[in-house]
């Protein structure tokens, strides 16, 4: 179950995000996306929780909250397909 989490400060740090998703359930994985050659954040990144329930609770509490000075987006992560 992952969570696309939108509108990051370029501050913000895997471990900051996990503490406030811990507050939901348990997270398995945090990917702060960040640009290939300079290595400096893109402002969003992946977190994911261990199940829906979790995933929906996180959603829940932090759309559009303030934090680190920025209204997050937070919305349930697009999954890419590939066609073979």
């Amino acid at each position: 179950m992952s969570i696309y989490v939108g509108n990051l400060s370029y501050e913000v740090e895997e471990y900051d995000l996990k503490q406030i998703f811990s507050k939901y359930g348990s997270v398995k994985k945090i990917q702060v996306s960040t640009n290939n050659k300079t290595g400096e954040k893109k402002g969003f990144a992946v977190v994911e929780m261990e199940t829906g329930t979790e995933e929906a609770a996180a959603i829940r509490a932090l759309r559009g909250i303030e934090w680190m000075g920025r209204s997050l987006k937070v919305n349930r992560a697009r999954t890419k397909y590939t066609i073979f």
